[in-house]
């Protein structure tokens, strides 16, 4: 499961809306050197109104926006370089969609309250998911589980300190 393709390190950051991907995965990706996706901008225009008019995405939904994010692991792995990916991958399936783009690929897993989440949520400004929806992405969140390389880490901690432990798993 440690074993990499290339010499540089693929990291998913994922959790609920309003967890703090963006953040954390921004400045992974600074750290590290390496570029950053973020996963929000892969959706299909039909996903993003789904969410903004506050329903729930489906598996079916998300089928394309993951095979969209599962092809820029793909060829990052193909070519030996590092990327950080922003993606909710609230589902082990959805992990497993976009581990079958790389193997080695590893998860940082953004958890905390209900009640941080939802103060984050409140607090931005032009995002498009709303706060109504924070509780359907919480009934659908499969943690990271022991077998899946990566960590699980809490919101509560500030984004420096999240990145250092990250990079501790390097």
């Amino acid at each position: 499961m440690n074993e990499r393709i290339g010499n540089a390190p693929r990291w998913v950051v994922m959790g609920v809306s309003g967890c703090g991907k963006s953040s954390v995965g921004i400045a992974l990706a600074q750290a590290l050197g390496v570029r950053f996706v973020e996963g929000d901008q892969y959706h299909p225009a039909a996903n993003v109104a789904k969410m903004a008019a506050g329903i729930p995405l489906t598996d079916d939904d998300r089928k394309e926006w993951l095979h969209s994010l599962q092809a820029e692991i793909r060829a990052a792995a193909a070519a030996g370089t590092g990327l950080v990916v922003s993606c909710s991958a609230l589902k082990r399936r959805y992990r497993d969609l976009l581990r079958a783009g790389d193997p080695a690929l590893r998860f940082a897993h953004l958890d905390g309250s209900r009640e941080l989440i939802a103060a984050r949520m409140a607090a931005r400004q032009g995002h498009y998911m709303p706060l109504s929806l924070l509780d359907s992405q919480l009934a659908t969140l499969e943690p990271l589980q022991d077998d899946e390389a990566g960590l699980r880490l809490d919101i509560g901690t500030e984004v420096p300190a999240l990145v250092r432990a990250i990079l501790a798993r390097e």
